[in-house]
């Protein structure tokens, strides 16, 4: 079974939509481009959470107060072991694989609790703000470190997921697990997790509720709106990070009086969500440039139909739709560009769509043409194979003609296969039904589905 841009619950035929779930969905071949926040652990109202947060950091400060007793090698050890975390596959990466610190950047941030006096003897509130001292500190770093340190909960976290989800497991040993008694990485056997159907490595759940697109408390925020960008420089053209690093190593107060300012604002510290519809204002004017652009291939109008339809229809048709990607393929020598959706059966609907032609994905596919040609409806129906199953939609300006619509109902007579239109009409129907919220988007592609069915034969 191939997938487009696969995930974990629709390899194993979990019929959960994304917005459903606690956790954020694991990609098999990348990153989920969020990453875990440890400030919404210290900020979080749950118990267990602000719980999690202590750990993290009395785990960091325990490292600095190893590095301070002499003990410098296995303490920069410990940081490199937990400065990746690939089972959770959270950032920017397309292979789901990290790099660990090397030991001088390992060695540099350890260093802080000798060369910044309040660390040595207090330790750090939010581990976080290594990133104002010392260069080369992403926020992916900061997550996997946050996970890192978390892991043992995080696995206790997945598999209860995954036995409330009917999600398999299998064993794993895992290289890298904290021991809080030992303060120190040990290998762990026997840990049952969900796993990547190829390569059979482990996977991580992490909650919804953890992720932002970047820490709360970041350098760029620190350099926009708190840094003294004058007393550092005159000239704020030459302004150079490592000039803001060494004068906050110098001036501890005025980071200091960053962090008390973002901690006494921690309510309007949010999580991000994986997907935001567009604002209905939003949809309204993408369905004014549809209706005015020509069709064909002129000025690029065909690259521009599809841009707009590839804006709209994500967010027009979550949550009911997670949307999987945008694929791009030639035919004939004709560049195909489809939008592929997950069928996570939400509804009875798609329920029914992924029952009667196994459907685990839906294409759309999309055509800025006048009048839809016989081997545009070939094409999308030679394309409807495994995964997509046997239903495809034909996003297009009007109506079929009388012989493409029959083309269609002989590909169902004869193959069982379902291929349904939406023209400019039923585009700005699924826009009224998105901003009036009275009933679902959706529903207009039931009505398509429908009215097809009453023309193929019984």
């Amino acid at each position: 079974m191939v997938l487009v841009n696969p995930r974990l619950t629709d390899y194993f035929g979990i019929p959960t939509p994304q917005a459903q779930l606690d956790f954020a969905i694991p990609f098999f071949n990348e990153d989920i481009p969020l990453y875990v926040d440890p400030f919404l652990l210290w900020a979080s109202p749950s118990q267990q959470d602000q719980a999690l947060h202590t750990a993290v950091i009395n785990a960091f400060n325990q490292l600095g107060q190893l590095f301070l007793r002499g003990e410098q090698k296995k303490a920069v050890g410990t940081l490199i072991a937990a400065s990746e975390c690939d089972e959770v596959g959270l950032g920017a990466s397309a292979t789901r694989k990290g790099k660990r610190l090397g030991k001088t950047k390992a060695h540099e941030i350890l260093s802080l609790f000798k060369t910044i006096p309040q660390y040595g003897s207090a330790g750090f509130r939010h581990f976080e703000e290594i990133q104002f001292f010392i260069d080369g500190i992403s926020k992916d770093r900061i997550s996997d470190i946050t996970c890192s340190f978390t892991k043992s909960f995080l696995v206790d976290y997945t598999i209860e997921q995954c036995h409330r989800h009917g999600i398999p497991l299998r064993d794993h040993t895992l290289p890298h697990v904290y021991d809080y008694r030992k303060n120190e990485f040990k290998p762990e056997g026997g840990v049952q997790l969900p796993f990547h159907p190829d390569t059979r490595a482990p996977l991580i759940l992490v909650p919804k509720r953890w992720l932002r697109f970047g820490p709360w408390i970041s350098y760029d925020d620190y350099f926009q709106e708190h840094c003294p960008q004058d007393d550092i420089s005159h000239e704020a053209d030459k302004l150079e990070r490592v000039d803001v690093l060494n004068f906050n190593r110098a001036n501890y107060n005025v980071v200091d009086a960053y962090i008390r300012e973002k901690e006494r604002t921690f309510e309007d510290c949010k999580n991000d969500p994986l997907f935001t519809q567009i604002p209905v204002i939003s949809a309204r004017r993408k369905l004014t440039a549809i209706k005015k652009l020509p069709s064909g291939k002129n000025e690029n109008a065909d690259r521009e139909y599809e841009k707009l339809i590839g804006d709209l229809f994500p967010s027009l048709l979550y949550p009911q739709l997670d949307f999987a990607a945008v694929q791009s393929r030639t035919d004939s020598g004709s560049l195909v560009r489809d939008l592929i959706f997950y069928n996570s059966q939400s509804d009875p609907f798609l329920k029914g769509i992924f029952d009667d032609y196994a459907s685990r994905q839906l294409v759309f596919e999309l055509k800025n043409v006048r009048e839809v040609s016989r081997d545009h409806v070939n094409q999308l129906n030679a394309y409807m194979t495994d995964s997509l199953g046997k239903f495809g939609v034909l996003v297009t300006r009007n109506p079929l003609t009388g012989a493409r619509k029959q083309r269609t109902i002989d590909l169902w007579s004869g193959q069982r296969r379902s291929i349904i239109t939406l023209t400019d009409a039923d585009v700005e129907q699924v826009v009224e039904l998105f901003e009036s919220k009275q009933r679902l988007p959706i529903d207009v592609i039931k009505k398509k589905y429908i009215e097809f069915r009453r023309d193929c034969p019984s």
